[in-house]
């Protein structure tokens, strides 16, 4: 098989995973599920929190599924491996079962699949991480040390853009 094929099917399989988990985990959160309200109790956190992150889940999720918005995708990225490594630190120090950790570990790690497996189109131009960048993929992305700003992901004289060199 390809890398190229190989490269895409691990993003989508990882991306997949990551949106279910997150929009079913939101939803889970927004609803204040008894199970999920009772693991939020159990780690010492407010139940008004599980509002607060139920949204941001499934705004992460939409970014992330979705194509284009770059910059938005980085956040979600960020802020989901944020949620999942501190899930992960709130179950250890809390000495939750060993499943917990199992889980929010590998969903951490399917973040981390996703963010590094993406396609060019879904990625940032940043020129310090070009070399991440797969070689395979004839995207039309622009090189240049600018990338299009957030939201865009149009050329000419009405996108916004902003440099990275000085």
């Amino acid at each position: 098989m390809p890398m190229n094929k190989a490269r895409r099917i691990g993003y989508w399989a990882t991306t997949v995973v990551l949106g279910f988990v997150w929009i079913s985990g939101g939803v889970a959160d927004l609803i204040h599920r008894g199970g999920t309200e009772g693991g939020m109790v159990a780690l010492g956190y407010p139940t008004y929190v599980m509002t607060i992150l139920g949204f941001w889940k499934i705004m992460g999720a939409l970014a992330i599924l979705a194509p284009g918005f770059r910059l938005v995708k980085e956040w979600a990225y960020a802020g989901t491996f944020f949620e999942l490594t501190g899930a992960f630190a709130s179950h250890l120090a809390m000495g939750s079962p060993v499943n917990h950790l199992i889980y929010t570990g590998a969903f951490a790690l399917c973040a981390v699949a996703s963010w590094a497996l993406r396609p060019a189109d879904r990625m940032l131009d940043i020129p310090g991480l070009r070399r991440l960048r797969p070689n395979d993929d004839h995207a039309s992305v622009p090189t240049s040390g600018e990338f299009v700003g957030v939201g865009t992901e149009q050329e000419g004289p009405t996108a916004s853009r902003f440099s990275l060199e000085n």
